[in-house]
């Protein structure tokens, strides 16, 4: 698989100055933290739930997560197994099929190695699982069980911890909950894929719901949290891991109560201004720029609850050749000792040493999403990775 996979080769040599890399379930967990894009979430009692992930790789989804947890009653729990054991088994009985990335959301530890057993051979399409409401005390049974099912299943699973409890949230509790967390991941760190922030579940304690015209940083109480987060947990100094960036919420805006937040004239020069009112319709300004401010941030990836949000989460994932010739410059050998240089582009000046760890994750982030070519945005990105 690979991202913007789905459009045509002769329509990705317009678009990119260098393609996405291709991957696959087994490449390096490096690689794959960085790759996972726009993780699609989705009920695990859908009743044709192996049709809807075959649909939604073919429309360039690379990650989804079949939900067990809050997405489905406490009464269907029991139903939604039997329904990934009889869907895990239609798709690995379709010859030629290359489903996306597969997670599955647990509620409890015990749920991991029993599904492991319950799938059989079709355990070799699942790539992980993610963990719910992740605290030191709640994790770590978590991570004994997914290393319990990886010995009897013989296959490298993942984790994915969910950061979302009140615990996190809370200030008099916060820092002793992240040293936690960090203990706990620290310990499997060869397992853990990637942390997901629990947004959602963070608005809730304080009775909060942000407006479709407002992002996750808009929330104080939110954007504290996810600051501290990327403070302990996602540093660049080999310590960190991969953050990804919370759910967006909406799909559809009936009223509007401020102005649409993207600007015009990319629009206008692509000629695309019905591209753009339809993105205003469906709330995708605000989507863009949480997405820009998760990337500012420093998350990378995000979780989606529609199909709609995956391209525009991919499109601005693309690195800029811009961005590309200042982390190539940066990274250059003889650049070893330091240094202060002018860019390419002849509007910034590049300093060697503490731009290095930018250049570095920028050049993960080009291998996975690609390089745009010189004259090519976002917008060229959307139109071109809409499906026909």
């Amino acid at each position: 698989m690979r991202h913007f996979g789905h459009i045509a080769p002769e329509v990705r040599q317009r678009l990119f100055h260098q393609e996405p890399c291709a991957f696959t379930a087994d490449s390096p967990a490096r690689l794959l933290s960085a790759a996972l894009g726009a993780t699609l979430y989705s009920p695990a009692t859908r009743p044709r739930l192996a049709d809807d992930i075959v649909k939604q790789a073919g429309n360039g989804v690379v990650s989804m997560v079949l939900c067990l947890e809050d997405s489905i009653d406490d009464a269907d729990v029991g139903a939604g197994e039997d329904n990934l054991v009889r869907q895990f088994a239609d798709l690995a009985a379709r010859p030629g099929a290359e489903p996306p990335l597969l997670f599955i959301r647990v509620r409890t530890p015990e749920q991991i190695p029993d599904l492991v057993r319950r799938l059989g051979p079709p355990v070799r399409l699942l790539s992980g699982f993610v963990l719910p409401k992740f605290t030191e005390e709640r994790g770590i049974p978590f991570l004994e069980a997914l290393t319990t099912a990886e010995k009897a299943c013989g296959r490298r699973l993942f984790a994915m911890p969910v950061l979302e409890s009140p615990e996190l949230l809370y200030r008099e509790s916060r820092v002793e909950t992240l040293e936690g967390i960090f203990r706990a991941v620290d310990k499997y760190r060869d397992r853990v894929l990637a942390l997901r922030l629990g947004v959602t579940d963070f608005c809730s304690s304080y009775g909060l719901r942000r407006a479709p015209d407002m992002t996750a940083y808009d929330v104080q109480i939110v954007a504290s949290v996810i600051a501290d987060v990327v403070n302990m947990l996602g540093r660049a100094d080999g310590t960190g891991f991969t953050v990804t960036g919370p759910v967006w919420e909406y799909f559809r805006v009936p009223e509007r109560m401020f102005k649409p937040q993207l600007r015009q004239s990319p629009f206008l020069q692509m000629q695309a201004v019905e591209l753009r009112e339809r993105l205003i319709e469906h709330a995708m300004d605000g989507l863009l720029r949480e997405i820009s401010l998760d990337q500012a941030n420093g998350l990378l990836g995000k979780t989606c609850i529609h199909p709609s949000h995956v391209l525009p989460v991919h499109a601005l994932s693309v690195v800029s050749h811009e961005e590309f010739s200042d982390a190539q410059d940066i990274l250059r050998p003889e650049r070893g000792g330091g240094g202060v240089l002018r860019s390419a582009y002849t509007n910034k000046m590049n300093e060697v040493k503490p731009h290095r760890a930018w250049a570095e994750r920028t050049l993960l982030r080009a291998e996975v999403f690609g390089v745009a070519n010189e004259d090519v945005g976002f917008v060229e990105l959307l139109a071109a990775g809409i499906p026909g």
